[in-house]
């Protein structure tokens, strides 16, 4: 199973934000929209980091009377891990797994195809035990 089956399955919309909205923005996108992460673009619309819900509760720890005034770019994750819509599933975990991460932007030829959560991951190795569990029923029947 290929990451491209996930995101034909969920659709390939991805909330976004600029490197220079406020974390106050941010919040009130991951709140409307009820995500754990939005994909950071800068001026061109490309990739410039990651900025979640971990992300933010870090800042405040160091300083939580200020952080809504910052921008995104004060408190993202640059180094962002991407992924292929062609990698599987398996590495995708794993990436995850390695990364202490929740979310992956899929990018093909440098351009943002999608994103993938943890969640969306899970949603799709259950649907496939429960095809792969009723195969096996339907074989034992026959």
């Amino acid at each position: 199973m290929h990451v491209e089956t996930i995101l034909q399955a969920k659709g390939s919309a991805v909330f976004t934000v600029s490197v220079e909205a406020s974390i106050a923005e941010a919040v009130a996108a991951l709140n409307r929209h009820r995500i754990g992460a939005l994909v950071v673009t800068d001026g061109d619309g490309s990739v410039a980091g990651i900025l979640s819900e971990r992300d933010i509760v870090r800042h405040l720890d160091a300083d939580a009377s200020q952080v809504l005034k910052r921008k995104v770019r004060e408190c993202m994750t640059a180094k962002v891990i991407t992924a292929d819509p062609r990698a599987s599933v398996a590495e995708l975990m794993e990436r995850m797994t390695q990364s202490r991460i929740r979310h992956i932007p899929i990018v093909e030829n440098g351009e943002l195809v999608g994103i993938v959560s943890i969640g969306d991951v899970v949603k799709r190795k259950i649907e496939q035990t429960e095809q792969e569990a009723s195969a096996l029923r339907e074989y034992i029947a026959s």
